[in-house]
């Protein structure tokens, strides 16, 4: 494994267990992506990787900045993804976006198969609904991380 699979698994570990413990994602996390994101596309082509982490860094950010406008998605994962991009430049970032949405898709479905199941088994409580209630947003970051990683894996 090289340096910039490396990265991918830090990083989305840290905002994957920030994310679940404390439902966001710290500013250090993204910032790590896109400073090692930079330095990892420089590495490998020098002045134009600058372009390649520039151009991956706004698509990454642009992609999810849609979502958190309407109200789906909060900062972090937009900075994360931010970050990710600056990583994996811009082809790759496409990839991993589209993987992230299905990742995504996937646990959502299950989030809701389950709190359904709790309540036809009648296994949820007045005060297991409230916390349901506050609680109806999915941690995104451990879609946006199975995402990049599915992308760095080897094809073919």
């Amino acid at each position: 494994m090289n340096a910039q699979v490396w990265i991918a698994i830090l990083v989305g570990l840290a905002a994957m267990i920030d994310d679940l413990a404390r439902r966001q994602i710290a500013n250090w996390i993204p910032l790590s992506a896109l400073a090692a994101g930079f330095g990892w596309q420089m590495g490998q082509s020098g002045l134009s990787g600058l372009l390649y982490a520039g151009i991956g860094t706004v698509a990454g950010f642009a992609i999810f900045l849609v979502f958190y406008l309407l109200g789906g998605m909060g900062g972090g994962d937009v900075k994360l993804m931010a970050g990710f991009g600056a990583l994996l430049g811009f082809h790759r970032l496409l990839e991993a976006a589209l993987w992230t949405a299905g990742v995504g898709g996937l646990i959502a479905l299950g989030v809701l198969g389950v709190r359904a199941s709790r309540r036809a088994l009648g296994w949820t409580t007045s005060s297991t609904t409230k916390q349901e209630q506050g609680q109806d947003s999915i941690p995104y970051a451990p879609a946006i991380a199975l995402g990049v990683w599915l992308s760095l894996v080897p094809k073919g």
